[in-house]
């Protein structure tokens, strides 16, 4: 094991010990920061549940066991959330994907806040696999925007530069949007197309701002830690080479 690797695990163990201490000490729930975007976005949940409109999220194209695993995961977490909110209305909440494992887990967190809103199972399928490659995946989701009666849009995940195609279809059915993506090139799409993007660290913040469970906030203050470790590593670095000591 090289010392990259070692230095990868400790930061591994760093980060779930602060998440954990975090959780554990609870304490006065400091007040997060305001995001423009999440406050919309609670207002659009709760126009679509009144006007019988329905809530389309979409994970993107990444899975929970690849590198883009972390989006994914914000997405997974955000869509049971925002379904739970949703799943008692007309239209049930729609899912769509463009990774097979992350289709089934999307169709079983809407089955699962289904059941808990009505106490019934669902017969339907909701989580959709639209595509495997990111144009197919594009064209897959498109007519869930266009056909299936969708007041607001949650894009969240893995995206390339087909997102804009999913934004164009939204505006175009002047349906609400919030879009984030971990790929800067989505990122920079989005930024131009989406009526509520989300850049950077903001897409991970999502779930708390949701559902603010205590896990969530421990993992709002443990990105802030982590954040200024880095900062100060990197002033670190600049004074020692800067000195002639690096």
């Amino acid at each position: 094991m090289n010392w990259l690797a070692i230095a990868g695990l400790g930061l591994v163990v760093l980060t779930a010990g602060m998440m954990l201490g975090f959780a554990a000490a609870r304490g006065k729930v400091r007040r997060l920061r305001e995001i423009r975007a999440f406050s919309h976005l609670h207002d659009a949940i709760g126009r679509a549940v009144e006007e019988g409109g329905r809530l389309h999220i979409s994970a993107g194209r990444g899975g929970v066991i690849t590198p883009q695993s972390a989006s994914t995961l914000a997405a997974l977490i955000l869509l049971r959330r925002a379904a739970d909110l949703t799943s008692a209305g007309d239209r049930p909440p729609m899912a769509t994907s463009g990774e097979s494992l992350t289709t089934l887990l999307s169709d079983d967190l809407l089955r699962a806040a289904y059941r808990a809103a009505t106490g019934l199972s669902a017969s339907f399928i909701n989580g959709r696999l639209s595509g495997l490659t990111p144009f197919s995946y594009a064209a897959g989701a498109l007519p869930v925007i266009y056909d299936e009666s969708v007041s607001a849009n949650i894009l969240l995940g893995h995206f390339g530069l087909e997102s804009a195609l999913l934004t164009d279809a939204a505006e175009r059915k002047r349906a609400f949007t919030l879009a984030g993506s971990d790929s800067l090139s989505a990122q920079a799409v989005l930024y131009a197309t989406a009526e509520e993007p989300l850049l950077g660290e903001d897409i991970y913040a999502a779930p708390a701002y949701l559902h603010p469970a205590a896990m969530h906030l421990a993992s709002l203050r443990t990105q802030d830690v982590l954040r200024w470790l880095i900062i100060g590593t990197v002033v670190l670095g600049a004074l020692l080479k800067a000195g002639g000591l690096l």
